[in-house]
């Protein structure tokens, strides 16, 4: 197939022969460095026989639109993660594909939107009976004062920003001194609201999904400090990640992230719509746990995509 990889880039002004460069440089040193994710991608895509071109946006989307124009690809890989240098504004990339008809990979703009603000996605799920942790949110310039129905400790983040983006050993608060010193932190350095939640003590896990509609797989689960002595109710994060990735409208891929308490409860914490797939991370180390070497991992993106668009 004609796949165009799209994907956000510091190099305004680079087209696909210098990204063509870069991407044969870095591949080459994959033993000394990692190279870019979208290189990653692409040399993963050739190695399965199709024909790649690189499309680096940087803050100009009628170049995205033109630059498509002249390529027609069956099917754009969207491995873009921000926009002119904004991680909020990744939604723009697959907007303006939906816009012109182009098939892609990954999440729909919605999708990305509701996922990133931490407060909106977390009261969709709760809507269909998914326990996520109680919060509050404050907007640049309001007054800050501590919740009267919230418990500490609390820890506070970016509203939306990607998962661990400000998040640091201090952003867990024991008492509203501290609250409000990390809020106003998150305000005057990430420019956008804060959310304060409880804090849940537990077993951080990320469980990687694949597919669409009734035809979820999950991959292995990950945890971030392994421990072959303790178990987990698979079936249940399981059914509880099979109805979020449903409820947030995710499409093709994507790794949710929930903490298993003490007391066996399983707490939703974050969902990734378009997560890090660079091989060696997350999503690909659950991949190649299910029996997928990495080229064959981005394949799999590339099928689920392909197949979403020939049932539509």
């Amino acid at each position: 197939m004609r796949i165009a990889v799209v994907f956000d880039t510091p190099y305004a002004g680079w087209h696909h022969p210098e990204h063509e460069r870069q991407m044969t440089k870095e591949v080459a040193a994959w033993h000394d460095d990692e190279p870019e994710m979208e290189y990653q991608v692409a040399d993963a895509l050739r190695r399965r026989g199709h024909e790649v071109f690189l499309i680096g946006v940087s803050d100009d989307l009628q170049y995205l639109v033109h630059t498509l124009g002249e390529m027609r690809p069956d099917l754009v890989f969207n491995a873009a993660e921000a926009f002119h240098g904004n991680p909020s504004l990744e939604y723009l990339v697959p907007g303006v594909l939906e816009a012109e008809g182009y098939r892609y990979t990954g999440a729909p703009p919605q999708a990305l939107l509701v996922s990133r603000n931490k407060a909106m996605s977390k009261k969709v799920l709760a809507y269909h009976d998914i326990r996520v942790p109680h919060f509050v949110t404050w907007r640049p310039g309001e007054a800050l004062e501590s919740p009267a129905n919230l418990r500490f400790p609390l820890i506070v983040k970016p509203l939306q920003s990607d998962a661990s983006a400000g998040i640091a050993q201090a952003s867990v608060v024991q008492d509203e001194a501290s609250l409000i010193e990390r809020v106003t932190l998150v305000h005057d350095r990430f420019h956008q609201p804060a959310i304060a939640e409880e804090f849940v003590d537990g077993r951080e896990l990320y469980v990687s999904v694949m597919g669409n509609e009734e035809r979820l797989d999950i991959l292995p689960i990950t945890e971030m400090v392994f421990d072959k002595r303790k178990t987990r109710p698979e079936e249940r994060i399981e059914a509880i990640c099979r109805t979020a990735f449903r409820a947030l409208w995710l499409r093709d891929y994507a790794r949710l992230d929930v903490r298993l308490a003490a007391d066996g409860e399983v707490w939703f914490l974050e969902a990734n719509a378009n997560p890090f797939i660079s091989y060696g991370h997350d999503m690909a180390n659950a991949a190649v746990k299910a029996g997928m070497e990495y080229y064959d991992f981005v394949q799999r993106l590339v099928d689920e995509a392909m197949a979403r668009y020939g049932r539509a």
